[in-house]
């Protein structure tokens, strides 16, 4: 019996899993991937995320998740008009794929136990505890007392517990060789409706031209991504000589008033399981904050003894409240400059 099953070892699972096993709690850390696994991301790491980092793991992200340029700048917006807006603030250039697996090794340091390639299949609650139907090399279960889902949008658990239709935006990025007239100290993203139905975006990441769109209509992703691809040859000279990877992804489509759900008796959710996503695009430091608040709650009562729900979601709720303010704050301002995001208020 373990006390707590985090199901997904991203920055969330991870800062929760690390918070409880330091005071504790008997941890399994639940991946579907094998370790290191990429993670479809910007990979920036904003001032915020840093300092997260630094509170909750005790030292700074180190080097060798960096990729070049190592320092980013800031973000650098295009509203629905063509109309720049720039925002300096200091920040890393980073691959998920290592960062993660660092955050998953402190967890693991910290005595949490990690089993990737492992696919949490579902939940189904008992009086006493939780059970947890899993798939590694075999099909077997094992028991919590609490569960935290954090696998993101592409696990079917929280699917299988709420029955509640799930509304999606894919992304989809391409990764190039070439050039373009651009700093490539800074992420760059894009809100006129004629280039993607949510944002479209560029980064640079080591030699790597970065291009994406986002979608919610998936037939037309081709489509977007080839304007995009003409609005940059035409505003900032891009010249792509080699395409060497693309990669699709999810993301919850966040709508107004940035909606949360906090999980379903003795199973939490997190990070964007839960709706816990900057709508600026940025999502590691609202993930690693709601993982944190979500281990903090847990910690506030007794798990040998009748669980106290009521305690734990109160306390979850008001942990989470200044980043709830935080996001709502931020989906204000992107959908002041872009009516794309406007009419969703509607």
């Amino acid at each position: 019996m373990y006390d707590i099953i985090m199901i997904g070892a991203g920055p969330t699972g991870c800062t929760a899993a690390r918070e409880l096993t330091c005071n504790g709690y008997k941890v399994l850390l639940v991946e579907k991937f094998k370790m290191p696994r990429n993670k479809s991301c910007s990979g920036v790491l904003i001032k915020k995320s840093m300092d997260l980092v630094k509170r909750y793991f005790d030292e700074d992200t180190p080097e060798f998740t960096m990729c070049m340029p190592k320092d980013n700048r800031g973000m650098v917006f295009t509203n629905d008009k063509g109309q720049e807006y720039r925002f300096e603030q200091e920040g890393l250039n980073i691959w998920r794929s290592s960062f993660d697996y660092w955050l998953a090794t402190k967890a693991t340091e910290a005595g949490a136990e990690l089993r990737d390639e492992t696919i949490a299949l579902s939940c189904l609650e008992q009086e006493n505890c939780v059970i947890v139907n899993l798939k590694g090399t075999s099909l077997y279960s094992e028991k919590a007392k609490l569960v935290i889902v954090c696998d993101g949008v592409v696990g079917s658990v929280k699917r299988k517990l709420i029955h509640a239709p799930q509304n999606y935006i894919t992304t989809y990025q391409t990764f190039n060789k070439g050039s373009i007239e651009l700093d490539h100290h800074y992420f760059y993203a894009y809100l006129q409706p004629y280039l993607s139905e949510y944002d479209a975006w560029f980064n640079v990441k080591d030699d790597y031209l970065i291009f994406g769109v986002s979608v919610k209509d998936t037939s037309k992703l081709e489509h977007y991504y080839a304007e995009f691809i003409v609005y940059m040859e035409k505003h900032h000279n891009a010249k792509i000589e080699k395409q060497e990877k693309a990669e699709k992804w999810l993301m919850p489509y966040i709508m107004p008033k940035c909606p949360v759900q906090y999980g379903k008796g003795k199973v939490l959710f997190a990070g964007e399981t839960a709706g816990f996503l900057n709508p600026m695009g940025e999502g590691i430091s609202a993930a690693m904050e709601s993982g944190y608040a979500a281990a903090k709650a847990i910690e506030k009562i007794d798990l040998n003894n009748d669980l106290d729900l009521e305690t734990v979601y109160s306390a979850y709720q008001n942990n989470t409240s200044a980043l709830r303010v935080y996001m709502e704050r931020q989906w204000n301002f992107v959908a002041s400059m872009a009516s794309t995001f406007d009419y969703m208020r509607l």
